[in-house]
């Protein structure tokens, strides 16, 4: 028998061999956990001045300003679309149509100084003004218009103002920019 020998299986080379890559394994592994530990570090460093913030803040209380302003955001959303709803329903009742036809009443006058204007809402209801040059003065008359028609008989030139004003016929009237 060797005198070098321990165990069953096991010479003191083997074991001494055996020792050296243990040994190589564990300052492998200490190195990885000191660099480990570094990057822990200035991660841990990191993660805590995020949650601080800016000016000392801390992240939940940016958050939870956040949240506050966006539940004002949708309030004043709520409020707009409630006004603009109001707006819509208010502009139904507006004179949104217009026509109008310039002409001479009298053919002795000229330069086309009496007019026919009508003036209706979305559902064609308003009023035609008819205003009469004449060499005495002017003379106004005013007709009332319900869903398009009148219930007075019109004049050609306020018929044709009240077709302008629907969109049936186009304006002899030129437009100046």
């Amino acid at each position: 028998m060797k005198s070098d020998f321990i165990g069953l299986y096991f010479t003191v080379d083997d074991f001494l061999l055996t020792f050296a890559i243990m040994a190589a394994v564990m300052l492998l592994l200490f190195i990885l956990l000191i660099v480990n530990i570094i990057k822990s570090g200035r991660l841990r460093k990191k993660y805590e001045a995020f949650m601080m913030g800016k000016n000392a803040e801390s992240l939940e209380d940016t958050l939870i300003k956040r949240i506050q302003q966006v539940d004002e955001l949708l309030e004043f959303e709520s409020e707009n679309r409630e006004n603009i709803q109001k707006i819509t329903n208010s502009l139904n009742n507006t004179f949104q149509k217009v026509g109008m036809v310039k002409y001479d009443a009298f053919h002795e006058m000229g330069g086309k100084l009496s007019f026919s204007l009508a003036l209706l809402d979305q559902k064609n209801d308003g009023f035609i003004i008819n205003a009469m040059h004449t060499r005495e003065g002017c003379y106004t008359y005013i007709k009332e218009i319900v869903s398009g028609n009148s219930i007075i008989v019109l004049a050609d030139e306020e018929k044709e103002a009240l077709d302008i004003a629907m969109g049936t016929k186009k304006s002899n009237v030129p437009v100046e920019d």
